[in-house]
């Protein structure tokens, strides 16, 4: 698939009132896994109807968080900022700009010790089974700063640069809360700015994911083969969603395996 159309569709569609196909599919997609990840207990259909009509059903006898609701609302908004934003290079204020929009409104927020919109100020770690240790708080503005320069230099970015930056940025953690899903947006903004197809981390393949971050040391193969796969996804559905315009009210739809071949039909 053509990354630079993939591009220039979320850019166009998030501009314009036509909030279905890539951009739609991209958004609900997104926000649902990545928040899931962390542990929001909205379902996807529930996440597609909020961005779709702002509301939604719940399950029965099922406790909905007002945090959940809150930060899926909030991850629309960061793709938006993302898309807005998306050759522009990472700096400290992006990053910061991004943990701010993802966490306001919420409980965070009201609490000092989360410091919302600024860097850590109590130490955090990843995973309580096999702890990996991160920056501390005092060293999260050097850290970030040498990644971020060591980043910024290269002059053709891969998709291995990206992974690396991404797992260092998660070893740094520099965020009190929303470090996942600001890094996965990172990488996601960093793709299409590289002409890389762009991916989203699954919820339901997220062992692998996790399990290629912890390894990554040992073997960048893991990470890197997860990550191919997420993209073949993605690269998929963009291809099966893009083969298509609208034409004097006909919805065109080219068959992307049979060239020449298409289907008309009426939009009432």
């Amino acid at each position: 698939m053509d990354v630079k159309k993939i591009k220039m569709e979320l850019i166009r569609q998030k501009n314009s009132n036509f909030k279905g196909n890539i951009y739609h599919f991209s958004q609900v997609h997104f926000a649902y896994n990545s928040n899931k990840i962390e542990g929001n207990r909205l379902t996807e259909e529930q996440t597609e109807a909020i961005f779709d009509t702002r509301s939604f059903i719940p399950e029965n006898e099922v406790l909905v968080k007002l945090d959940d609701l809150i930060e899926i609302k909030n991850h629309f908004k960061l793709f938006d900022y993302m898309i807005d934003n998306i050759d522009n290079p990472i700096t400290k204020e992006m990053i910061l700009t991004m943990h701010k929009i993802l966490k306001r409104g919420t409980s965070d927020e009201d609490n000092p010790l989360y410091n919302v919109g600024g860097f850590k100020n109590i130490p955090n770690i990843i995973d309580i089974q096999n702890i990996i240790h991160t920056s501390s708080p005092e060293e999260v503005e050097t850290d970030l700063n040498k990644l971020l320069n060591d980043y910024e230099k290269q002059d053709n970015v891969s998709l291995q640069d990206i992974i690396d930056f991404h797992v260092f940025f998660e070893r740094i953690h520099p965020l009190s809360d929303g470090n996942g899903r600001v890094g996965r947006m990172l990488m996601f903004k960093e793709c299409l700015k590289n002409n890389i197809v762009p991916f989203i981390v699954l919820d339901e393949e997220k062992a692998y994911y996790i399990q290629g971050l912890k390894e990554y040391n040992k073997d960048k193969k893991y990470l890197k083969d997860t990550i191919l796969h997420f993209q073949d996804i993605y690269d998929n559905i963009c291809d099966q969603l893009l083969n298509y315009e609208i034409k004097n009210d006909l919805l065109i739809i080219t068959n992307p395996e049979d060239v020449g071949s298409t289907i008309k039909v009426t939009i009432s």
